[in-house]
């Protein structure tokens, strides 16, 4: 027969443990390296919803990594949020990640758009800008245009080390392979206006100012610009036009901020809820109508200006897993061809 101390021991042992269940189910350790302003409301209605309260960390993506792995299994991190999959690929093959089986993930996110430990959540279409009074838009239909003679001297990029011309490259690498992607890398250094530098804010002001004809840039810059009330924003984004590269091809390029749970996360029931919810309706509005990105889950309505001028277009569907690792070969190309 169980003597009552050695009972009533166990039973606070279950206890206890029962308390640690709940009281790990009521908060979220987010380590996030999305610095937008607008990202508060999506957070907060996550906690209005489920009553768990987000702790979050913000910080650039390496020193948020590099942070993680010193912490080790002692992290309190239980969520890592960024933008671009390379980041997101460069996560995973250092081990931070674990995997997450859930069925509203698989059902609701398309299978290109989630990797093997983490799951995209919104998207941004790499877009070209061109000088309507320099450029002719049957000139620049494809990224590959942009390494033809006729654009000598005329086109504007951001750095070529920066992970969304990385996750360009590593696009063009899987569609067009490596030896046309390097040709292709050098005629745009050749074509040059200046060399790369400032972001891709910058490069659409350049093309307004005639400072180059040509420019690539992320729809969520260009859409920033679109919705603005400031006039000197609404003069810029009357000098230029948008064209969506390779739309009788492949179709044109997307960037994606995705998230996936950490491996020593210490509220993994808090995680997998964060991430269902990123993926639910009133999250993929948000990320649409408050910081200017698609919604990667079908159906969701949409109420932004800016994203119904731009209008639908045919979007590359290579898995996104599969092409986050081609970017440290993209780069390597990038970096033979000058392209830095």
């Amino acid at each position: 027969m169980m003597k009552k101390p050695l009972l009533a021991s166990i039973l606070l042992g279950f206890g206890l443990t029962a308390i640690h269940a709940i009281a790990a189910d009521t908060e979220l350790n987010l380590y996030s390296a999305r610095h937008y302003q607008t990202d508060e409301a999506l957070y907060a209605n996550f906690t209005k919803q489920t009553g768990i309260k987000i702790n979050r960390i913000e910080a650039k993506e390496d020193e948020l990594l590099e942070r993680i792995r010193n912490e080790g299994a002692n992290s309190p991190a239980d969520v890592f949020i960024t933008v671009d999959a390379s980041r997101l690929a460069k996560a995973d093959e250092l081990g931070v990640f674990a995997p997450v089986k859930s069925k509203i993930l698989e059902e609701r996110i398309p299978a290109h758009l989630r990797a093997d430990n983490w799951f995209s959540y919104s998207t941004r279409a790499r877009v070209i800008i061109y000088n309507k009074d320099a450029i002719k838009p049957e000139q620049v239909q494809t990224y590959e245009s942009l390494g033809t003679p006729a654009l000598k001297g005329k086109v504007c990029t951001r750095s070529g080390s920066h992970p969304y011309n990385i996750s360009l490259g590593a696009a063009l690498v899987k569609h067009n392979g490596a030896e046309a992607t390097e040709n292709w890398a050098r005629n745009v250094v050749a074509n040059f206006a200046r060399a790369p530098k400032g972001g891709d804010t910058d490069q659409i002001k350049a093309v307004a100012a005639g400072e180059c004809g040509v420019a690539i840039a992320n729809t969520y810059y260009l859409a920033r610009l679109m919705n603005s009330d400031k006039a000197e924003d609404k003069e810029i984004v009357a000098k230029i036009g948008t064209v969506w590269p390779n739309q009788q091809s492949w179709g044109t390029h997307i960037n994606i901020s995705g998230a996936g749970m950490l491996k020593h996360a210490p509220n993994k029931g808090a995680a997998v809820k964060f991430l269902e919810y990123l993926a639910s309706d009133d999250a993929q509005a948000y990320f649409a109508n408050g910081n200017n990105e698609w919604p990667v889950v079908a159906g969701v309505k949409v109420s932004n200006p800016a994203l119904d001028t731009l209008g639908k277009f045919k979007a590359d569907t290579l898995p996104i897993g599969e092409l986050a690792k081609t970017a440290a070969e993209a780069q390597r190309i990038f970096d033979r061809a000058g392209f830095r």
